[in-house]
């Protein structure tokens, strides 16, 4: 819908550096623009910026900043709250002078105060000031739909959607966190509450922070675990049931989200979520729904022809651009400009190429993201399962490899490499994030690591114990949930679209889903081996079995030939020591060392046997960023 920016403190910046820094976030919302500064006693100022992509109430009175009838409330909001309308009957004491959701979270904080946020439904990133208690209140949604940056230093505080305003703030200095590279290096992205500058932080998904006389603090309204946990206490056992009520709750979350003043589509692959999104929706309507998907030339990774056959069952008026390797490859250099920290999901580029595509019809799309996480539909789940089954032979093996007198080394080189993995897999807190030992190793060893930079963060999450679940697939989908569904999936969605001016909205995501999909047995989701079970036989009845049940083929960005390829020169150059050695960041003897094999074997150091694409991806992409924004 938009993008937000502001700060509150004693920093001297005027009205003007306010709209530069507004201004950085044009992508996000060309239609309108606000900036505003208020005094605070003693001495303080808030300055409240906004610019505006219509959605709801295409009028002026959608205008933000907004206030109060009564000027004791400022807002500035980005994102849908898709139960405002209910809210709004609740509400019928307040002086509406506008009919958009904005004004219902005024309303709603007034009568209600800061847990007003527990009853809103949807995607948010909020900054609210209130003059009566002198409090400004920073609010992300649950799940972490929308992004919301924050630099603390001094007492001072500056926010934004992006971090492009707070790099443009005065007096920000640009001093990168290493702490948090070895794991992006692996990762390939930052979860909050990093990101990649030192005192600058992602507020958490259902987190709010308040700052009130230059001190803050921060708190979970919604949490993953605690949801779960709640949830599990009222577990539906009959199937059926399940299979109903979860139907009816995203029949309901499609329906809230085709509310738009404005023309709405969606994006279809022909896979089962977005098929099932694009079902009810066009169950929904009274007119065919605008579909779009991404076809590639190369009939091996083709299958748009998929998308095609659904739209065709369906009756949606369906578009869909074909594009081949050269089309994605032109839009690498555009990385940095609109994912404004290290973020190296090669998946970027195909959402991009969809979201442009989208954008020439309609201003919003609806997305099937969230049901991979939430009804176990990746196939790490396959592997997770299996691990835990082997986790005892595993433990023996260890064991045995660690006896005195063993030549540890030696014997495990004699072990096939899925015994070696599951035999290492020890750490409790990590028990469902093994993969090979090399490349955790490899992503440490890049980094030039110093005292005064701070314990590194392990490359991996070390906080499983946390969840209390025995059941590893469950386990490993909550901590999806919390690191790699808001840090990759729905940033990547979130700055692809934006880079546009599309909305994407996730019906999958609305919070009666996710809660209700804590209920579900967890056998009701992998049934035998199927994933996603129930949320296909959901899908079963609108869109023939046949249509949909096939081995998926996804096309993957050939990284590895256009690294060693048209990428060789840059990634020798981001990799030369001289180069390394002037940035102080990385290894450079290692680094340099490394890539060159890499470029010449595809394998990252002597007989690894392995290719190491995905962790040279990572350091191109960041050595982009820092050439964008540092240099």
């Amino acid at each position: 819908m938009c993008g937000i920016c502001g700060y509150i403190g004693k920093k001297n910046i005027t009205k003007e550096q306010l709209k530069a820094m507004n201004d950085t976030m044009y992508h996000r919302g060309p239609d309108d623009s606000g900036e505003e500064i208020y005094e605070m006693p003693g001495g303080w100022q808030v300055g409240f910026a906004q610019r505006r992509l219509s959605i709801l109430d295409l009028s002026a009175l959608g205008h933000q900043p907004m206030h109060s009838a009564d000027g004791r409330i400022s807002v500035v909001y980005n994102g849908e709250i898709y139960n405002y309308r209910e809210l709004r009957e609740e509400l019928t004491d307040y002086p509406f002078r506008s009919s958009c959701d904005t004004e219902v979270i005024i309303a709603a904080y007034l009568k209600w105060g800061i847990r007003c946020v527990e009853r809103f439904n949807g995607m948010f990133a909020i900054a609210l000031y209130d003059r009566e208690r002198q409090d400004v209140y920073l609010i992300r949604d649950r799940i972490g739909k929308k992004p919301l940056y924050y630099w603390y230093e001094e007492n001072d505080l500056v926010f934004a959607s992006e971090l492009k305003p707070v790099i443009k703030c005065p007096g920000f200095k640009k001093e990168i966190d290493r702490r948090v590279l070895s794991r992006y290096l692996y990762q390939q992205y930052i979860n909050a509450p990093e990101s990649i500058y030192q005192n600058v932080y992602k507020l958490e998904p259902g987190s709010v922070l308040r700052f009130s006389g230059g001190k803050i603090n921060t708190w979970r309204y919604w949490s993953v675990a605690k949801a779960y946990h709640a949830a599990q206490k009222m577990q539906v056992e009959d199937y059926r049931e399940a299979k109903e009520e979860l139907k009816r709750l995203l029949r309901k979350s499609v329906k809230a989200r085709m509310i738009a003043d404005v023309p709405l589509g969606a994006f279809l692959s022909g896979g089962y979520d977005s098929s099932l999104v694009t079902a009810i929706a066009q169950e929904c309507s009274d007119i065919p729904v605008r579909t779009f998907s991404i076809g590639f030339r190369e009939e091996k990774y083709n299958e748009a022809k998929y998308a095609k056959a659904v739209s065709d069952h369906l009756g949606t008026a369906h578009t869909e651009l074909y594009i081949d390797e050269q089309d994605m490859f032109d839009l690498v250099e555009s990385i940095p400009a609109y994912y404004d920290e290290p973020f190296a999901d090669s998946s970027q580029i195909a959402t991009m190429m969809v979201s442009k595509l989208a954008r020439e019809h309609v201003t919003v799309a609806l997305s099937g993201d969230g049901g991979d996480e939430f009804f176990c539909g990746y196939n790490v789940y396959d592997n997770v399962s299996l691990a835990q089954r082997l986790d005892i032979a595993g433990a023996m093996v260890h064991g045995l490899c660690s006896l005195p007198g063993i030549r540890r080394a030696h014997l495990e080189d004699k072990l096939p490499f899925r015994v070696r993995v599951i035999a290492g897999n020890r750490d409790k807190e990590c028990k469902t994030q093994f993969g090979a030992g090399n490349y955790p190793a490899k992503a440490r060893a890049m980094v030039k690591a110093t005292p005064q930079d701070g314990v590194p963060l392990s490359v991996h999450y070390p906080v499983e114990s946390g969840y209390h679940v025995s059941n590893w697939q469950v386990r490993r989908m909550l901590l999806d949930m919390d690191t790699y569904l808001p840090g990759d999936i729905l940033c990547k969605v979130d700055r692809a679209s934006m880079k546009y001016s599309l909305e994407a909205r996730c019906p999958i995501l609305d919070v009666d889903v996710m809660e209700y999909s804590y209920r579900i047995p967890h056998e009701f989701k992998y049934a035998s081996g199927d994933k996603k079970h129930i949320l296909k036989d959901i899908a079963y009845d609108y869109i023939p079995k046949e249509l949909l049940d096939r081995p998926k083929v996804g096309f993957g960005v050939p990284l590895d030939k256009w690294l060693r390829g048209p990428l060789r020169g840059q990634l020798t150059d981001y990799s030369s020591r001289d180069y390394l050695k002037r940035q102080d960041i990385f290894d450079a003897d290692f680094v340099s060392d490394m890539m060159a094999q890499y470029m010449e074997t595809g394998d990252a150091g002597p007989a690894t046997g392995a290719n190491y694409s995905k962790l040279a991806w990572s350091f191109f992409v960041f050595q982009q960023w820092y050439e964008t924004y540092q240099d």
